[in-house]
C-alpha cells in the first residue's frame, strides 16, 4: 500500500499543478499556463513509472513512445520556459521548434526501429531488457536507448547552462513576476533552476540503475519518488506565485494600419495632444492601475486609432510605456518625499498596482531594478537635504 501511495505521490502532484496552474492567459500570463502544460507531461511521465512498478505490463507498453518522446523533450520545454519568463512574450512553435528537432528525429528513428521489431521479441525487451538480444531489431533498439540516453544528459547541461545564461542576463525581468513585500533579487527564478537540476540529476541516476534493477528495492523508490514530489511541488508553488503583470505592459499597441499619422491635421493634433497632456499632469489618470487606452479614449473624445498615432508620432512610445512613464515620475517624487515607504503603498500610489508590475516598469523605463533605483533617489534627497542644511547655515 505505501509504496502505491509513493509512486502514485509525483502524478498526482503535477497533476495537481497542472490543474491550478491552468486558466485564462490574459490574467496569469504565458510562462504559468506553459508550466501548467509541463506539469501534465510530467504526469504522464509518472504515470508511465507507476505501471511499470505496479506493475501493469499490458498498459505499460502502450506509455513507451510516448515517454520517449517527453523524456526528451521535457528539458528543452523547460528551457523554454525560462524564455518565457524572461525574453519571449508567447510560445510560437515555429520559432522553438530548433529546441526540440532532434529529441523528435531520435524518437521518430526509435518509432520505426519499434515497428520492425517482432511484438513478442519488443515486448520481452521492453519489460525484462532481454528478448532475442543477437537479432538486429532488439540490437538496433539497444543502440537508440543509449543514444537516447545521451541526448537525455546532453539536453540536461544544456538547459542547465541555457537557463543560467538567462538568469544571468535577463533574471531582473523574471523576477519581475514575483510580487514580494521584501525584494527577492533573483532568488526565486534561481530556485527554479536549482530545482530542475535536482530533478533532472535524479532522474539520470535511476536511469542509469534501471528498472529492472529498481523494481525489488522499495527503499530506493521511496527515497526517489518522495524526492521526486518535494521538487515538483516546489516548481509548481513557484509557478503558482507568478502574477500577471500589469496589462497595460504586456499589451503591444502599435499603430493600426489603417490610420495613417498624416491623416490628423495639425490643428486636431494639437487639441489632442492638449488633451492628453491635461489628463496625466493635471487629472493624474495614471495613477489609475487599471487605465487602459480606451479609457483614455473615452476621456478626450477621439477614437484608439488617432489617439495610438499620437502617442507614437510625438514621444515615440506605445500607450503602455508612455502611461508607465508617468507613473515611473510619480514614483520619484515619493520617493524624493519619503524614501523609506514601502513597496506596496508606492506600487498603490503611483497606479501600478502590484509591486512586480513597478519594478517592471522602472526597469524598462530606466534599466535599473527597483533596489538600485530606489538608492539613487534615497541618496538624491539625501544630497539635497545636506545642501538646503548648509545653505540654511550661511544665512
Amino acid at each position: 500500500m505505501l509504496r502505491t501511495v509513493v509512486l502514485l505521490a509525483p502524478f498526482f502532484i503535477s497533476l495537481f499543478w497542472a490543474i491550478t496552474l491552468a486558466g485564462d492567459k490574459k490574467k496569469y500570463g504565458a510562462p504559468r499556463l506553459f508550466l501548467s502544460k509541463f506539469m501534465f507531461l510530467v504526469a504522464i511521465i509518472f504515470a508511465r513509472h507507476f505501471v511499470f512498478f505496479a506493475p501493469f505490463p499490458d498498459l505499460f507498453i502502450y506509455f513507451d513512445i510516448p515517454y520517449q518522446l517527453l523524456g526528451l523533450t521535457i528539458f528543452p520545454l523547460y528551457h523554454i520556459y525560462f524564455r518565457l519568463l524572461m525574453v519571449d512574450k508567447k510560445f510560437p512553435l515555429k520559432s522553438h521548434l530548433w529546441f526540440l528537432i532532434v529529441p523528435l528525429l531520435e524518437v521518430l528513428v526509435y518509432c520505426v526501429a519499434v515497428l520492425v521489431t517482432s511484438p513478442g521479441d519488443y515486448r520481452a525487451w521492453l519489460l525484462n531488457q532481454a528478448g532475442e538480444a543477437g537479432s538486429a531489431p532488439i540490437r538496433f533498439l539497444n543502440t537508440m536507448l543509449v543514444v537516447m540516453h545521451i541526448t537525455f544528459l546532453i539536453s540536461l547541461v544544456l538547459t542547465l547552462i541555457g537557463n543560467r545564461r538567462l538568469i544571468k542576463k535577463y533574471g531582473d525581468l523574471a523576477m519581475h513576476f514575483y510580487s514580494d513585500v521584501m525584494d527577492s533579487g533573483k532568488r526565486n527564478v534561481k530556485l527554479l533552476n536549482y530545482s530542475i537540476l535536482w530533478l533532472s540529476l535524479s532522474t539520470f541516476i535511476f536511469v542509469v540503475i534501471g528498472r529492472v534493477a529498481l523494481m525489488p528495492k522499495d527503499w530506493l523508490i521511496y527515497t526517489g519518488w518522495t524526492m521526486f514530489t518535494v521538487i515538483l511541488y516546489v516548481i509548481g508553488s513557484l509557478g503558482f506565485k507568478q502574477k500577471m503583470l500589469n496589462p497595460c505592459l504586456e499589451e503591444d499597441d502599435p499603430m493600426p494600419e489603417e490610420t495613417h499619422p498624416n491623416e490628423i491635421t495639425v490643428r486636431k493634433r494639437n487639441e489632442l495632444m492638449d488633451k492628453i497632456i491635461v489628463e496625466f499632469a493635471v487629472n493624474k489618470v495614471h495613477l489609475n492601475s487599471e487605465l487602459n487606452i480606451s479609457d483614455l479614449v473615452t476621456k478626450i473624445g477621439t477614437n484608439r486609432s488617432y489617439l495610438s498615432s499620437i502617442i507614437n508620432q510625438k514621444f515615440k512610445q506605445n500607450f503602455c510605456t508612455f502611461v508607465n512613464s508617468f507613473r515611473t515620475e510619480e514614483l520619484q517624487s515619493l520617493l524624493r518625499e519619503n524614501s523609506h515607504i514601502s513597496n506596496q503603498l508606492l506600487a498603490e500610489r503611483c497606479g501600478f498596482g502590484t509591486i512586480n508590475s513597478m519594478k517592471r516598469a522602472v526597469y524598462l523605463t530606466t534599466g535599473l531594478s527597483l533596489p538600485a533605483f530606489k538608492k539613487i533617489m534615497r541618496d538624491s534627497s539625501q544630497y539635497r537635504i545636506q545642501a538646503i542644511s548648509s545653505n540654511n547655515h550661511i544665512g
